[in-house]
């Protein structure tokens, strides 16, 4: 595959550096410079929000720094999880007095470093809490939705956690919220090609051009079954009909709708898979409210799409729509 790269080993620094300098709102800092903050700091007397994860998902997770979103995120390299002084770093410069909310998705060299971090910082009198996204429907059972990875659906937990802090809530009532959305969220995959690490020899798994992949994760990990590529009112079909089996015991009738391209796949075909969601959506009787369509978490160049439900109360309706700004999304 063809890359608009210098040297591999300074892919993730040379987009820090690019990031920033098109975005004045942000700034690096850490070790290394691998903490992304919001360049005014965090606001005092507000619970902070930090988040993390490898390199190769944009605008995941860097790209959500923002007022009403993320106040610091860790990051690592290309499918790497960020190192434990980064995360402590970004713990700390999203630090406003109130706690520190983490909040980032279930992988487990995330979830050691986080840890990690947060015991030291603990140990220095920093309150802090965790909540992990979990909305991927294909990676574990109903019966197992702890174990599920966390992929585009983490992003209603920012926005909904972030508003929440902005209203001026409690550590406990911010991670409430979070919690919430995460509960509320479900998500599948589907993959048409790979994508390859900067720096690597071949693609990070291969599937055959006349196929296509659901289920898979954002680092190619293996979905629920592999066939000949389907059109796309068949692929939008299965997805909705997957999410709405796992609908939320109790939600109501409204729903956001979140239809992310993968990295390659262009927004037009997105638009084509949304008009048929927004269709067998409201055949199922569900309003939609706030849909987003477009790159919110990407896997590189990989082809293919990814559907979130977030299944709205009066509560996560309000905080979805607050105002909040980052470089890749701005509400209000």
């Amino acid at each position: 595959m063809k890359k608009l790269i210098n040297d591999p080993a300074h892919y993730v620094d040379e987009m820090l550096d690019g990031l920033c300098a098109a975005h004045p709102s942000l700034m690096r800092d850490g070790p290394a410079g691998r903490v992304i903050r919001r360049t005014e700091g965090a606001r005092a007397g507000k619970v902070g929000i930090v988040t993390g994860g490898g390199s190769g998902h944009l605008p995941l997770f860097t790209g959500y720094v923002g007022p009403g979103l993320v106040d610091a995120c860790s990051i690592g390299n290309v499918f790497e999880g960020p190192t434990v002084d980064s995360c402590m770093a970004a713990i700390k410069a999203a630090d406003g007095g109130r706690g520190v909310l983490r909040l980032y998705g279930n992988y487990g060299g995330d979830r050691m470093n986080f840890d990690m971090a947060g015991e030291f910082l603990e140990e220095e009198g920093l309150e802090l809490s965790t909540v992990l996204g979990t909305d991927d429907i294909a990676s574990a059972a109903p019966a197992e939705r702890s174990k599920r990875r966390g992929v585009a659906g983490i992003v209603y937990a920012y926005k909904i956690a972030g508003a929440r802090a902005d209203e001026g809530a409690s550590l406990a009532e911010v991670t409430a919220a979070a919690a919430k959305a995460v509960e509320r969220t479900r998500t599948i995959g589907c993959a048409l090609s790979s994508c390859q690490i900067p720096g690597a020899a071949e693609p990070s798994f291969r599937i055959a051009p006349s196929e296509m992949e659901m289920g898979i994760g954002i680092h190619g990990e293996p979905g629920i079954w592999r066939d000949t590529l389907k059109p796309a009112d068949a692929v939008a079909d299965e997805m909705v009909d997957r999410l709405l089996a796992e609908r939320p015991e109790g939600s109501g009738n409204r729903v956001s709708v979140l239809v992310n391209s993968l990295g390659a796949t262009p927004l037009e075909e997105l638009f084509i898979l949304y008009r048929r969601i927004a269709e067998r959506l409201d055949k199922a009787g569900l309003a939609v409210v706030q849909p987003l369509v477009g790159p919110y978490v990407t896997s590189m160049e990989m082809t293919g799409v990814s559907l979130s439900l977030c299944f709205l109360d009066d509560e996560l309706e309000r905080l979805l729509a607050a105002p909040a700004s980052c470089p890749f999304w701005k509400v209000g």
